[in-house]
């Protein structure tokens, strides 16, 4: 095969695509609501001591550890403190007060003796075990002092993290602003899920398929559209998309037959249309529009989904703070042949803790067989047969 025809390999296409995503790392600030998922801009120092205030671990008695030194001890109950706003009043030696879990603990108290632990008979609370100073009292800040850091930089936001945010008084907290996506289907025989299809007519699943994709890996999606097989629709579609967006995604289109509205629409543009040595998802497109990104997968389903996991959520992932997708070795449980010259990218399930079965056939429709996966198996394009037994790379999905 002469050079000029050289099919390019999935990772110089990878570094072409990497090279066109050079996004402007952009900080917003957002409510705790917003967040899940979210990742840190900065470090987050807390503004207050946490506990706010010195408060009971248990519902039971404040005392004084002197009082109850020597055991049995019998204590007056002189009170109760439920945890409610307010202080209460100081404890005097040789008294017990009633306090419920959270409840401020009172000057001149310096336990707390949990509930099952005494017993009340007649308005005393006898205690059988002495306690040391600090049981069950929570003390302000021992858990954060004002000033301390509270979440690093670059962190992944959970509900934990955004219930520690909550505890100390932030209502808000500054993140990487998600680069903005917009994504285009195309295709006059596609209709959406819930519709009934006509003879010719085929679900549009690559449309909630790239656009969960595109979250997952920490972007955001601010514009979809769904066109026919028309130069003007994609165009007004492709308008839309490039005035919303960072980065513009579109499935089918690009291949070298009759009605390919995406390679005759952005050919004119300077696109560049090939052909990797991948498979599933040898047809590929980039363009740059108007100053925006825009990457071009083949319409068949799994192609469009591998292609997504292997050149644009990598890079949406690195730009979110997000990890990489898990690669590791496993061993085959099956034999298998490969085709020559491309790169496949074979269905997958883990067995056991270092295990690999294929799952469905290589055929770029079958989209039962990606669901059932849970990794893409990483077949180089000079391999050709592997047995039983054979190390292969897996891709977590």
């Amino acid at each position: 095969m002469s050079l000029q025809h050289r099919r390019a390999t999935v990772d110089e296409h990878a570094a072409l695509i990497r090279s066109l995503l050079q996004f402007d790392r952009r900080v917003e600030t957002l409510p705790l609501d917003e967040a899940l998922g979210h990742v840190t801009a900065s470090a987050v120092t807390s503004p207050v001591d946490l506990p706010l205030f010195r408060n009971s671990q248990m519902d039971g008695f404040a005392v004084r550890a002197a009082d109850i030194a020597v055991v049995p001890a019998e204590l007056p109950i002189v009170g109760e403190i439920p945890a409610r706003p307010g202080v209460p009043a100081a404890l005097e030696p040789g008294t017990a007060v009633r306090i419920m879990t959270g409840a401020v603990v009172p000057v001149g108290a310096d336990a707390v003796v949990p509930v099952e632990d005494a017993a009340v008979v007649d308005g005393l609370v006898i205690f059988e075990t002495p306690r040391a100073v600090g049981a069950y009292v929570r003390d302000r800040g021992s858990d954060l002092r004002t000033g301390d850091r509270l979440l690093p930089s670059a962190t992944v936001l959970g509900s934990r993290h955004l219930a520690a945010l909550a505890a100390a008084g932030i209502a808000s907290v500054d993140v990487i602003a998600p680069v903005r996506v917009a994504v285009i289907t195309t295709g006059a025989e596609l209709v959406a899920a819930g519709v009934d299809p006509q003879p010719g007519q085929v679900y549009d699943s690559n449309a909630i398929a790239v656009v969960s994709a595109v979250r997952a890996a920490g972007a955001s999606v601010v514009f979809t559209a769904r066109v026919a097989d028309d130069h003007e629709a994609f165009r007004e579609a492709l308008r839309g998309a490039t005035e919303a967006a960072d980065l513009v995604i579109t499935s089918g289109g690009i291949s070298m037959g009759d009605y390919e509205v995406v390679r005759e629409v952005l050919e004119p543009l300077g696109a560049t249309v090939t052909t990797i040595a991948m498979q599933p998802g040898g047809p590929q497109a980039t363009a740059v529009v108007d100053g925006v990104p825009v990457i071009s997968f083949p319409g068949n389903p799994v192609s469009t989904q591998i292609s997504v996991e292997m050149f644009v959520a990598p890079v949406l992932r690195e730009r979110a703070g997000l990890p990489a997708a898990l690669r590791r070795p496993r061993m085959l449980d099956t034999d298998l042949r490969s085709v020559p010259g491309k790169r496949q990218l074979l269905r997958g399930r883990a067995v056991g803790e270092d295990g690999v079965t294929v799952v469905g056939g290589a055929s770029s429709h079958l989209v039962a067989g990606l669901a059932a996966s849970d990794l893409l198996i990483d077949i180089p394009a000079q391999t050709v047969e592997l047995t039983k037994g054979d190390i292969v790379e897996t891709i977590a999905l």
